[in-house]
């Protein structure tokens, strides 16, 4: 969208999933506005954030271009447990050798909707990267992942993955997910999964078994869901930190 006094709406492929209101009532120059990292050939740059705004936020949406020079590698890693409406939006633009590296993690509950909106450009030959995307939702909440991979025609060598899971804790919530690969090499390896469901009773049943109660083997079973998000963070106490506050917003969910 180049008007940038023009709002998305929930027509635009990209919103889809979005809070229509939110949107109605956004201030385009802020909605529009696009954060711009530039990670030099050869260097790592690092993005680890957690966002949760109160309940009496309108909402929020931040939007990062990222490009990573030949050699370079970006990660970032985010959790957002505040609402009612939260979007985080990655744009990265791989040259040569580049790889990014993403981890995300939604945890919700009432009427919140959450989602990450990422776009890979593989404009290199060579280049790499991998998403881990988490959802814990309860309540009437909403996790979303929209996620486009693009290799272009000299970008032999690419080796992209994505991978979006969900966990709904109460029937009243929900997740959606929309993955995209559009490939124009014929030398890659490209990949995208995804699966949404509730707890595995079976292996609550196990823990039960073994002494484990209820409701500390459900809350084993989300952390161990979500930490999934944070394995190939390369900075160990980020990751610990970002698994903590993770584990503290699910407090609300009742486990």
């Amino acid at each position: 969208m180049n008007d940038l006094t023009t709002l998305p709406t929930t027509r635009d492929e990209d919103w889809r999933y979005a809070d229509g209101k939110y949107l109605a009532d956004a201030n385009p120059a802020t909605i529009n506005h696009w954060r711009t990292l530039e990670v030099p050939p050869g260097e790592t740059r690092f993005q680890y954030t957690e966002h949760s705004s109160g309940p009496l936020a309108k909402g929020w949406t931040d939007r990062l271009r990222v490009h990573v020079g030949r050699g370079g590698r970006f990660e970032s890693f985010i959790v957002i447990t505040g609402g009612p409406y939260e979007r985080c939006e990655i744009e990265v633009t791989l040259e040569e050798g580049a790889h990014f590296e993403f981890g995300g993690v939604t945890l919700g509950g009432g009427d919140k909707i959450q989602e990450f909106v990422t776009r890979v450009i593989h404009a290199k030959p060579g280049a790499t990267s991998n998403q881990v995307v988490r959802a814990v939702q309860w309540g009437r909440s909403t996790g979303n992942f929209l996620g486009r991979i693009e290799v272009v025609r000299d970008a032999q060598k690419t080796d992209a993955a994505q991978n979006f899971r969900a966990i709904l804790l109460e029937k009243g919530a929900s997740a959606n997910t929309k993955p995209e690969l559009e490939i124009f090499a014929d030398d890659v390896k490209c990949a995208h999964g995804a699966a949404i469901g509730a707890l595995d009773e079976k292996a609550g049943f196990y823990m039960a078994a073994r002494g484990i109660p209820p409701e500390v083997a459900r809350k084993l079973q989300v952390q161990a869901f979500i930490a999934d998000a944070f394995e190939n963070c390369t900075t160990e106490h980020v990751a610990e930190r970002l698994l903590e506050g993770a584990l503290a917003a699910l407090e609300e969910a009742h486990l």
